[in-house]
């Protein structure tokens, strides 16, 4: 069973790491456009690409499916472990908090995911991700 100290602590984790998370996805488009726009090679790195489209897409499918996050429910259970109220509490979590959660209708938060992971698709045609075959290396 874990205490009260080490459940708060945990809890932080858990928000820093989501906080991670969001600011990758929102972040990682500003790269690959601002990137490309620069000639900066490395944001068109396939597997950045790939995280970064597989991210949006968890949130957006969360949205649409109606699941809260896994991040959020793993949170908060560490916070009621902890005796806290949900995000009550030191200065980490209480800026972090700010720029996760917000009050808003579920369907304002499924439009804005689903439009932000469009503009991520069309990054996808408009700079391409690249893939290195181990063929064309070992070829070059």
């Amino acid at each position: 069973m874990l205490e009260p100290p080490t459940s708060l602590l945990l809890a932080n984790a858990v928000l820093v790491v989501h906080a991670a998370i969001a600011a990758f996805v929102v972040f990682g488009l500003l790269l690959v456009v601002v990137g490309n726009l620069n000639h900066w090679g490395w944001v068109n790195n396939g597997w950045f690409r790939v995280a970064h489209v597989s991210a949006i897409g968890v949130v957006v499918a969360e949205s649409w499916l109606g699941f809260v996050c896994p991040l959020t429910t793993l949170e908060m259970w560490l916070r009621s472990r902890a005796g806290e109220a949900s995000y009550g509490g030191g200065f980490i979590e209480h800026w972090l908090e700010r720029l996760l959660y917000y009050s808003a209708p579920p369907w304002v938060f499924t439009a804005a995911y689903s439009a932000f992971a469009l503009l991520v698709l069309a990054t996808w045609w408009c700079f391409p991700p690249r893939f290195k075959s181990r063929v064309h290396e070992r070829v070059a």
